[in-house]
């Protein structure tokens, strides 16, 4: 997986030269967000908590509702790292705090790790390594520890999902990164290792990808080295030429399977319309060129071995030749989503007679309020049925007419689920 990184400090999305010098910054965190989401997890750094120079919070919360992110920089405590969770970060990255024990003192903090563990999960827990020369380094990179790195991640194993490793003399440097520390670490663990700070060639995300590392990128991105189209197909493990593509639609039901290349991730990206390869023509083919029902691009997945691919798209009709829905399903599976579209068509091209069409936003309201206190005065089960029912219809229709998707209501739910 290629994960592109958004650094904040002092409320700007920046890129800094070893930690310290400013290269450049910019000041759209949202829309890199969305854009970077297309690829792969993204990586949101606040350099300011890091550093003890404040918080970029109020930055980070839309981007955890826009995106897929994994959250770091100068979390400390638990309750942070679960607010950030609820809030919808799917991995928190701790570093500094790993590495004092309670008296202050340089080594792993076990006590820590194992509270973290026990709050938030493993499987949420990344441990950043940020090494110079081997040391591991804390506060923003500018102490430094003593501990060598390799020591370090054996004994953070059992605790954590994932390392990040940071080659600190190299961050922002575009040099190329350490390929042979590198190599040591991932013989020295089993779990999951990403690796940053100076990589600047394709050539060295395919060798990463050859060891199994994911590759964070920051500076490289944003000076246009490395695009992450490019960055992506290059991480992929190319066993054969050709990559199985599994498309689901945003509710999650399966669409389609088929097969990928390199050529048809390269116009996927481009077009922002799933591309694939046909075997039976052997050539590009791009899904709906000829019946206009079309996948547009939400995003693309690798999966842990990097030879498969699952597509999340949305469908601009059926999807199967046959005419069906779906090349599993011959219905469109029913869902808050379809119930979303179907009352959002009706707003877009309303139909003579159509009783949704006349839905004003006084009307749907009103009609909220009323069938509200019909579910609450219910008996039967059958009632409580038919006005659940009516209630879920019309506060539906109130979010189709705000532009409010029901994936924003399952997000939000997800987040309280995880407080």
């Amino acid at each position: 997986m290629v994960i592109a990184s958004i650094d904040l400090q002092n409320s700007k999305v920046v890129q800094l030269r070893g930690g310290v010098d400013l290269v450049l910054e910019r000041d759209n965190p949202l829309e890199l967000a969305m854009e970077f989401d297309r690829y792969g997890e993204i990586a949101v750094i606040d350099l300011d908590a890091a550093m003890g120079k404040g918080t970029n919070v109020e930055l980070i919360k839309p981007l955890l509702r826009k995106a897929e992110c994994r959250v770091g920089g100068g979390i400390r405590t638990l309750q942070q790292a679960k607010e950030l969770v609820s809030w919808g970060a799917r991995k928190i990255i701790i570093g500094s705090v790993v590495f004092r024990d309670e008296k202050g003192e340089f080594g792993v903090n076990i006590p820590v790790l194992e509270a973290f563990t026990q709050k938030i999960g493993r499987e949420r827990l990344i441990v950043a390594i940020d090494a110079r020369c081997g040391e591991i380094m804390v506060d923003g990179w500018k102490t430094g520890t003593g501990i060598n790195v390799v020591d370090a991640i054996k004994t953070i194993e059992p605790y954590a999902s994932e390392f990040l490793f940071t080659c600190v003399e190299r961050e922002g440097t575009m040099s190329g990164t350490d390929l042979n520390l590198i190599n040591k670490l991932c013989t020295s663990v089993s779990c999951k290792i990403t690796a940053a700070g100076g990589i600047s060639r394709l050539e060295e995300i395919t060798e990463l990808a050859g060891l199994g590392c994911d590759v964070q990128l920051g500076m490289a991105l944003y000076t246009g080295k490395i695009t992450l189209p490019d960055a992506f197909i290059a991480s992929l493990n190319w066993k054969s030429p050709l990559i199985p593509l599994i498309v689901q639609d945003p509710a999650g039901q399966v669409l389609m399977t088929g097969f990928t290349d390199a050529q048809a991730l390269a116009e996927t990206f481009k077009r922002g319309l799933v591309c694939l390869h046909s075997r039976s023509r052997n050539k590009l083919w791009m899904k709906g060129e000829t019946s206009s029902n079309t996948l547009k691009l939400v995003r693309l997945r690798a999966d842990c071995d990097r030879d498969a691919i699952l597509a999340t798209a949305q469908p601009a009709g059926p999807v199967c030749h046959t005419g069906a829905w779906s090349c599993f399903d011959t219905n469109r599976t029913f869902s808050g989503d379809l119930l979303h579209d179907i009352i959002s068509e009706r707003f877009r091209n309303p139909v003579s007679g159509s009783y949704t069409a006349s839905l004003d936003d006084e009307l749907v309201r009103e009609k909220i309020k009323e069938e509200a206190k019909e579910l609450c005065d219910a008996k039967t089960r059958d009632e409580i049925i038919w006005e659940a029912a009516d209630l879920l219809y019309f506060s539906t229709a109130l979010l189709a007419r705000e532009g409010v998707s029901v994936q924003e209501i399952r997000d939000e739910l997800d987040r309280r689920h995880k407080k």
